[in-house]
């Protein structure tokens, strides 16, 4: 072999070693356009031919390599890996679409896009080169690209049923359920076993409230792919909002098992057992969520929120450092979960908004509504999910009886699943009940607009089972936030939040996106005409020992705190033969608050704890109780006022937030304003005196009986026509087109 050819051979072999194969392959067909017979040449040729194709070994174990790479989620690394040896599978659009997917899926989509160009430009066919592509359309916010280049799918390949399935489930993503539905349609005529189809439709029906039909498509999809996820989490979901709690718990359950790393799976699965009362099987479920995905605050926020729900406060200080801002719609610390934590209005507002700004904001078209005719009645919309046997119906159940119905005209939206016997005694009370669970949002939205509303009254604030999207997109040209929720919305739809001038003082309407109107007396609705029911005349039938002092807190048990906690235990101690009697809500707060007396010097069984009871034989065994002891940063409300309908005085200590002051609102009004503290020494030191004065304790007892029935709190027709008189000014107001303001009534 001459010099001359042994050096174009050497620059050949260099070249391939630098990764220049397109030099290496010229420089040797310059030789075999000169030496056809060449087999030097030529062989360096088949070589790079078999590169190129990647059969060559090493090139398999190095593409092998990046396959592992990508698959672990390494995508730099799979990045870095295929990069270096590119040059050998030039000719591959698996390759290219490989390389491209590991660029989108770390986020770099001009070379996404660079890599899937590539390989189509190599296969105009390419099917998973061209899926990507559309993906990365999405991803740059172009849909409309997206869509064409699905629909010209469907157009090149009519028959193949998962081209259609794309296009559906892109028209899934953007809400278009008419032509989702259509092309899901069209992929089970072609494919009837397609999961993706099948998972489709039942989202669809589900986002329709057309629950039997979901179940059954969810259930389909399963029977052809057990492992399912998306499936099985739909078909827990359309349990759960069908009002089917057992069944969404034992599915949830099913979805931790078919995907045992889904954060989402075991979170949700905590949420419905800890409404379903399995609090242990719920606080772990939490503990493996946040363990799953450590950086989430609103997980970290619900864990916590979890532990005060079971008297478990070893975290409890870590809740004040968990940011405001939210990564994501998911992550946003739910308001009322913040309330047993802070007393603190500016904070709550400032959660609020977040919560408002990431997941209320309107979709509907604006509506303008209709100008309310002269001489009519107003017309008021009352929406809740408790009109049943709840807090909220025993609270308003007598205004309800006692609207004036000449003057306005009273509609109840219920989106609860319950009824019973109180939903059934207060439908003669209202003009109409119209159901609106299974109702979308936009058709509830639709039905309530229809309906000619001069007010909406929202009872539930950030409560359990909130809609307040609805009123997010206005159902009434007046919306007024009340009873249900004891703190601000922070958004700017709703027009008006009730109040008194001790929930929320002159000088604190700043921490309030809403106007305050401001009742005389209290705020909060009572019926007097609630029923005492009976109880023994024996209170140890009841747990309670026969002699000695009792002082009680019927409050929900995550309002209990250490800080009040401490002054209960000091109490026990400086009170021979005290107890401290409780609602037993879950086995686990019993055992954590035994410990926590232990913990302080007390014998646990100096905590009572009485089993949850029928409302009126609940308000009857007041009677055996001596003191009520308020919670600090969320008072007794519902409870306080059936402590002093019981009879029972109860002692609060006022703070900051709406949260804080309804005990204090529900004092004053029944003239007992000695009863309010506003430092915790004070409210530790009028305990201890009220428990070993019985002569003291005596006369504030005779007080309230004497208030009972003479004060504001419980005069029922005089506080209806309060509410009343704020809706008639508020309706007023907008008729002449002003817009909201402060009002101070009465």
């Amino acid at each position: 072999m001459n010099a001359g050819l042994n050096a174009v051979f050497l620059k050949a072999k260099r070249a391939e070693q630098r990764g220049e194969d397109a030099e290496a392959r010229r420089l040797l067909e310059e030789v075999l356009k000169k030496y056809p017979n060449n087999k030097t040449a030529a062989g360096g040729l088949a070589r790079l031919d078999e590169m190129s194709t990647g059969s060559d070994p090493r090139s398999q174990a190095a593409l092998d390599e990046i396959l592992r790479l990508y698959a672990l989620g390494d995508f730099a690394g799979a990045i870095v890996k295929g990069e270096a040896i590119a040059h050998r599978f030039a000719a591959s659009p698996d390759f290219a679409n490989l390389l491209g997917a590991a660029h989108l899926d770390r986020g770099d989509l001009a070379k996404a896009q660079h890599a899937f160009l590539q390989a189509l430009q190599i296969d105009p066919d390419h099917r998973a080169s061209r899926d990507n592509l559309v993906l990365l359309r999405q991803r740059q916010g172009n849909q409309p690209d997206a869509e064409a280049m699905y629909r010209e799918a469907v157009t090149l390949d009519p028959g193949h049923a998962e081209v259609h399935c794309q296009l559906a489930s892109f028209y899934l993503e953007q809400d278009r359920h008419a032509e989702a539905e259509a092309a899901f349609e069209a992929t089970l005529a072609l494919d009837p076993d397609n999961v993706g189809a099948h998972h489709g439709l039942a989202k669809i029906r589900l986002a329709a409230k057309h629950h039997a039909e979901a179940i059954d498509l969810y259930l389909r999809a399963i029977a052809l792919q057990p492992d399912h996820f998306d499936s099985v989490f739909g078909l827990a979901h359309a349990f759960w909002d069908m009002g089917k709690r057992a069944e969404a718990v034992d599915v949830y359950h099913q979805a931790t098992m078919v995907s045992p790393d889904s954060c989402q799976a075991h979170f949700r699965l905590a949420d419905v057992l800890r409404v379903a009362n399995v609090m242990d099987r719920s606080h772990a479920a939490y503990i493996r969520a946040l363990e799953l995905k450590p950086d989430s605050r609103s997980i970290k926020a619900q864990l916590l929120y979890h532990e005060a729900v079971i008297c478990d406060w070893h975290a409890r200080h870590e809740f004040r450092d968990l940011p405001f801002d939210a990564l994501t719609k998911a992550d946003v610390v739910q308001p009322f979960t913040a309330l047993p934590f802070e007393d603190d209005g500016a904070r709550q507002l400032a959660r609020s908004q977040l919560m408002v700004d990431t997941s209320l904001q309107p979709v509907l078209p604006r509506f303008d509504f209709p100008r309310a005719r002269d001489g009519e009645k107003i017309r008021i919309g009352y929406f809740s999910a408790d009109f049943h046997d709840h807090a909220t119906l025993h609270l308003m159940g007598g205004l309800l009886r006692e609207h004036d119905r000449a003057r306005f005209e009273i509609r109840a939206y219920s989106f609860g699943h319950e009824d019973d016997a109180k939903r059934q005694a207060i439908l003669p009370l209202v003009d109409a009940f119209i159901p609106i669970q299974d109702l979308t949002d936009a058709q509830a939205v639709e039905r309530a607009r229809a309906d000619r509303l001069d007010i909406a009254v929202d009872l539930k604030g950030y409560t359990a089972n909130t809609r307040m999207n609805l009123f997010a997109e206005r159902v009434a040209p007046v919306q007024i936030a009340w009873l249900g929720y004891p703190g601000t919305v922070g958004g700017d739809f709703m027009d008006y939040i009730i109040a008194d001038s001790v929930v929320i003082p002159h000088g604190s309407e700043h921490h309030y996106s809403e106007k305050v109107i401001r009742l005389p007396g209290s705020y909060q609705a009572n019926d007097n005409r609630r029923a005492i029911g009976a109880c023994p005349d024996d209170r140890t039938a009841l747990g309670l020992p026969a002699a000695g002092f009792v002082f009680c807190c019927f409050n929900q048990n995550y309002k209990i705190g250490p800080a009040e906690f401490d002054i209960w235990m000091r109490l026990l101690k400086q009170v021979e033969g005290s107890v401290l009697w409780l609602i037993r809500s879950n086995a686990l707060v019993e055992a954590n608050l035994r410990k926590e007396a232990i913990r302080r010097g007390v014998r646990p069984e100096r905590l009572v704890f009485a089993d949850k009871a029928p409302h009126a034989d609940h308000l009857a065994r007041h009677r055996h109780a001596d003191l009520f002891l308020d919670t600090f940063a969320v008072n007794a409300h519902t409870t306080a006022s059936d402590s002093l309908w019981g009879g029972l005085p109860v002692l609060t200590l006022a703070g900051e937030q709406f949260a804080a002051r309804v005990a204090a609102s529900l004092l004053a009004a029944i003239d007992l304003p000695d009863l309010i503290t506003h430092t915790a020494a004070d409210y530790e030191a009028r305990a201890l005196e009220l428990a070993r004065s019985p002569e003291k304790l005596a006369e504030v007892r005779a007080r309230l009986a004497a208030n009972r029935l003479t004060t504001p709190l419980f005069d029922t027709v005089a506080h209806t026509r309060q509410i009343e008189a704020a809706y008639t000014a508020t309706h007023q107001r907008h008729r002449d087109g002003l817009a909201p303001d402060h009002m101070l009534l009465g």
